[in-house]
């Protein structure tokens, strides 16, 4: 049986993590510009530690000494990963050209809101920024690669937070979908697959993946509600503007994937309660309508969803085409917390599995369990936008790269998805790996968190030559798409 011969196989990366370029070509500040490296929230007291034991700032952000006016800015004396991440704006030609040597079919990439409409509010486009992606995909097509262009990864342009709260505020769905509008229409003869919202369900992480500020749950579930009906505008918009677009969602899955810590009916409720709190969004966007448990958790907690006249049937009318899904791990919940806990406070650790240096559980099996519950619960193709593992690479003397460890992280996730398809039925489209070439980790702002089957010479600090290196990985992945993934090595 095997992957469908029209399987989509190849690697995704986010504008704000693999770009650069961040004030080039024309581009705004987004909210994704003023997350720093080595500091703490200061709004809500969150800290996150690092090997290293330093910090990074991962949620809302209150800084000192702003421009008058001004809610978030840009500080001069701010270290910003991302600005220059690993300068793909710079090095596109040859990061593509690698991507062709492995054989890609698909490349998943994000187009920065901000690079195409500076502070969101424009009228007019910034052609400069429109000219940039053309040249990127103009690229890919000649290796033959077809873009999966996500619309929304976690970035706003900073002028909308300033102006009113992001997400927060109904009117940015307006200026998101004029943005829809333009890259559809610009790019309609050379994108075929689109995204919507990137983990649309991790909107509670607040400023990183909104550019909200607040941790009222009233607030944040108003902005879910305004990027549902974004998300389900831009599905209609793009289907009037090209009936050929495939358009999809996209979840992290891996906040599905909840394991009860015992066979106590409290901890099995738990975990289905903590599930469905994820699913809903996809219910939301694939069903067209809030499903009963989420109105009634809603009414519990007494929060109100306000409806303009028509989102109801906005969001009949804009179901997507199919399911895109992140998943890196699965997790526990536990009505009776034992000692200890997960180093990045989502769940207790799992005593069954390895984990990552990051704390990261790997469970290879619990991808084939949340491919058969996704698919089962909706029926959709899947395509799999993000799966990888973050590890400390070292470059040996002759240069070298061995990392044995990723090729067996791939092999058994890659041979749990092949499971899925063949033993569970599941419609699966096709598969990204996440960070094919290093990036800066959203989640640490490292560059030593390392994904990628290409080494990119830069250190956590900014440091290097951005000198590309294949990693034993390349060759092995390479050797994976050729055979469409009969030969796992």
């Amino acid at each position: 049986m095997g992957f469908r011969k029209d399987f989509l196989w190849g690697g995704a990366t986010a504008a704000n993590q693999y770009e650069g370029g961040w004030n080039e070509g024309g581009r705004g500040p987004a909210n994704t510009d003023v997350m720093t490296r080595g500091s703490k929230d200061r709004a809500r007291g969150v800290t996150y530690i690092l090997p290293d034991g330093s910090h990074h700032q991962t949620e809302s952000i209150t800084v000192k000494n702003l421009p008058e006016g001004a809610r978030f800015a840009v500080l001069e004396d701010g270290d910003y990963p991302n600005h220059k991440a690993v300068d793909f704006y710079h090095h596109y030609k040859e990061d593509i050209a690698l991507m062709g040597e492995m054989g890609f079919k698909t490349y998943r990439m994000s187009i920065s809101w901000a690079r195409i409409y500076p502070t969101g509010m424009e009228e007019t486009p910034n052609e400069e920024g429109l000219g940039f992606y053309d040249a990127v995909f103009d690229e890919l097509h000649k290796y033959g690669i077809e873009p999966m262009v996500t619309l929304h990864h976690f970035e706003v342009p900073l002028g909308l937070c300033n102006a009113w709260g992001g997400w927060a505020d109904r009117r940015t769905v307006d200026c998101f979908v004029r943005f829809c509008r333009t890259v559809f229409e610009r790019y309609k003869n050379k994108v075929t697959y689109w995204l919507t919202f990137n983990e649309i369900n991790n909107i509670p992480i607040g400023f990183l993946s909104s550019g909200i500020s607040t941790d009222d749950p009233a607030v944040i579930m108003q902005a879910a509600h305004h990027q549902f009906v974004a998300s389900a505008m831009a599905v209609r918009i793009g289907h009037e503007i090209d009936p050929t677009f495939k358009i999809g969602c996209m979840l992290a899955a891996s906040r599905t994937s909840i394991y009860p810590a015992t066979c106590r009916p409290e901890d099995v409720q738990q975990a289905w309660e903590k599930a469905g709190q994820h699913y809903f969004f996809t219910d939301v966007q694939c069903r067209g309508y809030y499903p009963s448990y989420q109105l009634k958790y809603f009414e519990r907690k007494g929060i109100h969803i306000h409806m303009e006249e028509g989102d109801e049937q906005i969001l009949r009318d804009g179901t997507v085409d199919f399911i895109g899904m992140s998943y890196y791990r699965t997790m526990i919940t536990e009505t009776v917390p034992a000692e200890g806990s997960d180093p990045l406070l989502l769940g207790a650790i799992n005593p069954y599995l390895k984990a990552t240096e990051w704390g990261i559980a790997i469970d290879p099996l619990g991808f084939r369990i949340t491919l058969h519950n996704m698919y089962d619960r909706y029926q959709l193709p899947i395509m799999i936008v993000e799966n990888g593992i973050g590890a400390a690479d070292t470059v040996e003397v002759d240069g070298r790269i061995h990392d044995d460890y990723r090729i067996d992280f791939f092999r058994d996730h890659i041979q749990a998805m092949k499971d899925a398809v063949e033993l569970d039925g599941v419609d699966v489209m096709g598969y990204t790996a996440w960070g094919p070439i290093d990036l800066i980790s959203a989640g640490t702002g490292e560059m030593r968190k390392r994904y990628g089957f290409v080494y990119v010479d830069m250190d956590d600090q900014g440091n290097g030559t951005l000198k590309r290196s294949k990693k034993d990985s390349f060759k092995w992945y390479q050797k994976v798409i050729a055979s469409n993934g009969e030969d796992l090595g």
